[in-house]
């Protein structure tokens, strides 16, 4: 009896794996809004609603995702057959927020979504977090059936504009990104074609990015703001926009997010979309990056063209932040560090998770001049926080960033493991107990050193995910 038992079940899975996407979808997109609650270590899912998001732009082969990244996990369970017949990693706003000092203090509420193509029958969703094992495990699952009558199965009208910057073959075959513009007036719109052209060009200057075009079509959406500009709650230069776009997020000066989810979601379901870029009309130095979630870009800053790739490669490959001396939101200082889900953080400089790409004769962990880079960071913050106190323009924030940009290319090219790879204690927000792959990258610092070679091959992955 057991016997018959296993054989039926193993027949079952390997039914489900070998159908394919017509199997078990339509070509369209259910998306599944709900809210995220936590409140001093309880953590609440509650859902919202289920509507379609348009044609489904991802991969018809690429289902099942095995790059085990992300904070959370959504795997899309066939009822009939119990097989996970989608999945993808991601990260998330509350993920963040649950990191910060605020979270000890008040319950926060966020909206969330994720999208998958349509199913043609019931399914259960789940949703999994990881633990402090790094195993994912289950903190919520509904069950839904797409014939039901409460599933909204009529598409949006679009909200604004689409046009395509270029495109190099069908959706489901490629990397699509979406650039939607935020805080642009009517007659701005010029303004953002521009800026969209120009960023969108440095990143497609950068490797790997620039190697692998051919595999991507990046859309952009017009979408005009009544005044220009996006909501800065500090400079109380207050704003509504079409996606909701804001500095101060965690009250952090520099970061920029939407936490109107449902808006961007509605405004985004116009064009077909993997990955998200919202470009935001200011001046002030900003940007914001999460996992398969969003990205965002200041454009009129002197470092735009670098923050848009650096939080592009958050949101795209999540990649995680390797500077360390910059104030931040989140909780630091911990004793010990759980081994990073990020590709380019270690916790084991000894045996780093990319041990494979060190360079031959590079010590591990690496050294490296550590205290004399802490010291004059530590003046360079000082300095920043004056300038800001004292509101002084743009401009002179450039400027010390620009000459902090000047002293660090020289230093860490300088040391005597610069461009190779290793594992450089200072990563993630963290002095010691995290290490990075190599001296210098983007993600430590504005230098035009481009994405080092683990970053690259993360990068490389998930072009491939999308894109086969």
């Amino acid at each position: 009896m057991r016997i018959r038992f296993s054989i039926a079940l193993l027949f079952l899975a390997a039914s489900a794996f070998a159908a394919g996407f017509d199997d078990f979808f339509l070509d369209k997109t259910m998306r599944v809004d709900y809210f995220h609650t936590g409140n001093h270590g309880e953590e609440i899912i509650a859902l919202d609603r289920v509507v379609s998001d348009g044609p489904w732009p991802g991969s018809r082969t690429q289902l099942i995702d095995r790059s085990n990244l992300g904070k959370y996990y959504v795997e899309v369970v066939d009822r009939a057959t119990n097989q996970a017949i989608y999945s993808r990693g991601f990260a998330s706003v509350y993920g963040e927020w649950e990191t910060t000092e605020e979270a000890k203090e008040r319950a926060g509420t966020f909206e969330e979504s994720v999208r998958f193509p349509w199913p043609k029958h019931p399914v259960q969703v789940v949703l999994k977090k990881r633990d402090a094992q790094n195993a994912f495990q289950q903190i919520w699952s509904t069950v839904i059936d797409p014939s039901s009558r409460f599933v909204n199965k009529a598409d949006l009208k679009p909200l604004g504009k689409v046009w395509t910057v270029f495109e190099n073959g069908p959706a489901s075959e490629k990397v699509d990104i979406l650039v939607i513009g935020e805080g642009y007036t009517e007659s701005e719109l010029p303004k953002f074609h521009k800026d969209v052209q120009r960023l969108v060009g440095k990143l497609f200057d950068t490797e790997p990015f620039k190697s692998r075009k051919k595999d991507f079509n990046v859309r952009a959406i017009d979408l005009p703001s009544a005044q220009s500009g996006v909501h800065r709650p500090r400079t109380s230069d207050d704003r509504r926009t079409a996606v909701g776009a804001q500095y101060n997020i965690f009250d952090s000066e520099r970061y920029v997010l939407t936490l109107d989810d449902r808006a961007l979601r509605d405004v985004a379901s116009a064009a077909p979309y993997d990955f998200l870029e919202i470009l935001v009309n200011e001046k002030q130095y900003g940007g914001g990056g999460i996992f398969n979630d969003q990205a965002t870009a200041a454009v009129d800053t002197g470092f735009a063209e670098y923050v848009f790739v650096h939080e592009f490669g958050h949101h795209f490959a999540g990649l995680g932040d390797e500077y360390y001396t910059s104030p931040v939101s989140y909780q630091t200082g911990a004793g010990t560090h759980p081994e990073p889900w990020e590709p380019n953080l270690t916790a084991d400089g000894a045996h780093p998770k990319w041990a494979d790409m060190a360079d031959a004769n590079v010590p591990l962990p690496t050294p490296w001049d550590k205290a004399e880079f802490e010291k004059h960071s530590r003046e360079y913050q000082a300095e920043r926080v004056r300038l800001r106190n004292a509101n002084v323009p743009e401009s002179e924030m450039d400027k010390l960033f620009r000459s902090e940009q000047a002293w660090e290319t020289q230093f860490l090219g300088s040391q005597k493991y610069a461009g190779k790879v290793g594992a450089f204690e200072g990563a993630g927000y963290e002095a010691t107990g995290l290490y990075r792959p190599e001296a210098d990258c983007i993600m430590f610092t504005r230098d035009e050193v481009g994405f080092c070679r683990v970053c690259q091959r993360a990068i490389n992955r998930i072009v491939d995910m999308y894109s086969k």
